[in-house]
């Protein structure tokens, strides 16, 4: 791709004609903010299996563990609806154009009002859901209210002391918005370390002071949000950019804003809807379920978060300006980049949670309350949700193709069939196969692999013809290498015993060999099929250590 002209952002120094010859591509740049963001979810993450760890052994897979999960899932619902989902998808493409084509008065005015917007909705939701918590989790998991009156108390307990964790991490999605907008990755995703750290320093301290102890996790999500939040307050400082009450709801940016986030807020709530769909049908199954899934789906976003979902985080921006200038060529060849890249990752992740499901469930969950048997019924379900992974992580990286061109009405229309998808296969694979929770799994798998289907397909009616037979034979050729890669680390690993609790260290070498040895064999199976994706990485890499690139 050519180098070609922006205009500068405001945080960029002045330069004559106020514009800049920016001398790396769109690949590069998203590739460079991908690692960025990444690197912060890497680190979320890792701590995040810790909390999986201690939560797994101070209460198990039983009634405790079930109850916070799905208290925790609602605000968190409400967090991605109007927070990271639809307000940031909306917020980014129209607040880029403002940075690149208005002046520094008008974007301060839409970015006060916006704030203003966001604190008053989030405050009436926050409220609402405290008030109405009975109900909404009486509608999430009506088989509890009946069979299981005592988890159903505490579980609205504990969505009660969580629910004001929304308010904060909305505001946070917000201020995300903006500094990505900047092109400013690295405090956004950094942050949620804090939860992490948050909920692990409350059970550690405070178990044994609570007659629940599982009120600790609770306290720990609503500091982890409060903490999250004014973290990104330094960094907007140092842009000059303050929040202060504007109520001119009047202002063409915000009514834009809205409009977008009308379809948005509708489609990123199908989306979430299906975990919702999957709580309800799980809540029918024997206790346990809804941790089996909750820990599975908590492996499978590791991969997700840290590559898919920095990807498409990163490209959003990229996106955006590429159409603002109408570069639709540029448009098509990023986004075609951007989906490659990810399946050169999420196949071979795809590939070894399926080989590795009960080392590294064995390895990380089982100790505590946490046993074999509870290692087994999740392995079934990591199976089943890697199978659809590589699809989830494509669609994580073309949605924000719809979203730069201020599109959310066909992602919404896609979601909203792939949410009838869901619903049909869940009630198929609970009531008429023995699945059972696993099943719930594999409806998620499919479903997402139809949405991943049906976006390319408006994706080519919308920008043209797409070269769909690259893309093809790269998500094939990575299969062909993952394979090998699989083989050879479950056979690595298989000669442990994983049944059994304890051997840390033996566990923790046996499956770093096996991990190590399968990568190993990846990347060399890759070079030698000259896999493009593969060649690009090292390339950055070594432009990285010349000291030529720039961010």
């Amino acid at each position: 791709m050519s180098p070609h002209l922006i205009p500068p952002s405001p945080q960029s120094p002045p330069a004559r004609g106020g514009e800049y010859l920016v001398y790396m591509s769109e690949n590069h740049k998203i590739a460079r903010a991908a690692t960025t963001i990444g690197m912060g979810t890497f680190l979320s993450r890792i701590l995040g299996f810790l909390r999986d760890m201690v939560i797994a052994h101070f209460f198990g897979a039983g009634m405790a563990a079930d109850a916070f999960f799905v208290a925790f899932r609602l605000p968190n619902l409400w967090r991605r609806l109007v927070g990271e989902g639809s307000l940031t998808i909306s917020f980014i493409p129209v607040y880029t154009e403002y940075l690149t084509q208005r002046s520094e008065e008008e974007t301060r005015e839409v970015t006060h009002i916006a704030f203003t917007i966001a604190g008053v909705i989030l405050l009436i939701l926050t409220i609402l859901g405290i008030l109405f918590s009975p109900i909404l989790i009486r509608i999430i998991a009506p088989g509890w209210f009946t069979q299981y009156p005592e988890k159903f108390g505490l579980t609205v307990t504990l969505n009660q002391i969580i629910f004001p964790y929304l308010f904060f991490m909305g505001l946070f999605a917000l201020c995300m918005g903006i500094l990505n907008s900047y092109r400013h990755f690295f405090a956004p995703a950094i942050a949620p370390i804090f939860l992490n750290i948050s909920i692990i320093v409350s059970v550690f301290l405070f178990y044994h002071a609570f007659k629940i102890p599982v009120m600790t996790l609770a306290l720990g999500v609503l500091a982890g949000g409060v903490i999250q939040f004014f973290f990104q307050i330094p960094f907007l400082w140092k842009r000059g950019i303050t929040f202060r009450f504007n109520f001119n709801f009047r202002n063409p940016a915000i009514k834009r804003i809205g409009l977008l986030m009308i379809p948005g807020l509708i489609g990123t709530g199908v989306y979430q809807l299906n975990v919702f769909i999957d709580t309800i049908f799980a809540s029918f199954l024997p206790s346990g379920s809804v941790s089996y899934l909750f820990f599975a789906d908590r492996l499978m976003e590791f991969p997700l978060g840290i590559f898919a979902i920095a990807i498409g985080m990163a490209s959003l921006p990229s996106l955006s300006g590429l159409a603002s200038q109408g570069k639709m060529e540029e448009l098509k060849e990023t986004l075609s980049f951007t989906f490659r890249l990810v399946s050169f990752i999420s196949v071979p992740a795809m590939v070894g949670l399926i080989a590795l499901k009960t080392p590294i469930i064995s390895l990380l969950f089982q100790r505590g309350l946490f046993d074999y048997s509870a290692t087994e019924k999740t392995a079934i379900a990591l199976l089943f949700y890697s199978v659809g992974l590589w699809a989830i992580a494509g669609s994580r990286t073309i949605v924000p193709a719809f979203y730069s061109l201020q599109d959310t009405w066909t992602p919404l229309k896609i979601a909203l069939i792939c949410l009838a998808a869901n619903v049909l296969l869940n009630g198929i694979f609970i009531f008429f196969t023995p699945l059972k929770h696993a099943g719930l799994a594999l409806a998620t798998s499919l479903s997402s692999t139809l949405n991943l289907i049906l976006l390319f397909w408006k994706l080519n009616s919308k920008f043209g013809k797409i070269d769909m037979r690259k893309n093809i034979h790269s998500l094939l050729r990575n299969v062909l290498c993952s394979l090998p890669m699989g083989l050879a680390a479950y056979l690595i690993c298989s000669i442990g015993n994983w049944s059994a609790t304890g051997n840390v260290a033996a566990k923790v070498l046996l499956l770093f060999v096996g991990i190590i040895i399968g990568v190993g064999i990846y990347f060399v199976a890759s070079y030698w099929m000259k896999n493009e994706e593969m060649l690009f990485l090292l390339k950055m890499l070594r432009r990285q250590k010349r000291g030529q690139a720039t961010f």
